[in-house]
């Protein structure tokens, strides 16, 4: 599903900008996922050193995408681009299981964040074309999701790559989202 789709869904409240984070460790598909959005080709995706935005107008729409690096020494600076988000998206890899504890502790201290407070959340359960993937369930218990009360959320399974449950994860944001009037 491209942005000008997601744009189309959302056109029936005009004049306003949605401002969506992407989020989430190193090497857990987030510019894979902010390509395949943009309907740009996958097949050269490095390391984001700082940051990816991609934004669409139409139909008088404005749509921010930021997809933030996730390396250790770059996880302190994503609190300067939490202002005025409208959804985060949080996208988890799968299949490394090593690192669900390190991944839930980011996305517990990002639930924590003021400026996000409220803000609904949309959790991709990236890399479910991997026969090692962890099942959105799983990770939804391990992450105790079932205890977040202050918010929209919700955990999706996809994969980045072949484009299975993007689509459903992107109908979910737009029916969550909190579109602010441009100031």
């Amino acid at each position: 599903m491209g942005l000008l789709s997601i744009l189309r869904k959302l056109k029936s409240v005009p004049d306003h900008e949605v401002r969506i984070l992407l989020l989430g460790l190193d090497n857990g598909g987030k510019t894979t996922l902010l390509k395949q959005l943009a309907s740009e080709d996958i097949s050269h995706i490095t390391p984001t050193q700082g940051f990816n935005i991609k934004s669409v107008q139409s139909q008088g729409f404005k749509l921010n995408v930021w997809d933030i690096g996730g390396q250790r020494k770059i996880r302190p600076y994503w609190r300067n681009y939490f202002e005025n988000t409208n959804v985060l998206i949080y996208v988890i890899d799968s299949a490394d299981r090593k690192r669900f504890e390190e991944t839930g502790q980011e996305l517990a201290e990002l639930l924590d964040e003021e400026k996000l407070s409220g803000v609904p959340v949309l959790i991709f359960a990236n890399k479910q074309d991997l026969l090692t993937a962890a099942p959105a369930s799983e990770i939804a218990e391990g992450l105790n999701l079932h205890t977040i009360r202050d918010r929209m959320w919700q955990i999706q399974s996809c994969s980045a790559l072949t484009e299975e449950g993007v689509q459903d994860g992107m109908n979910w944001v737009c029916k969550n989202v909190t579109a602010k009037k441009k100031q």
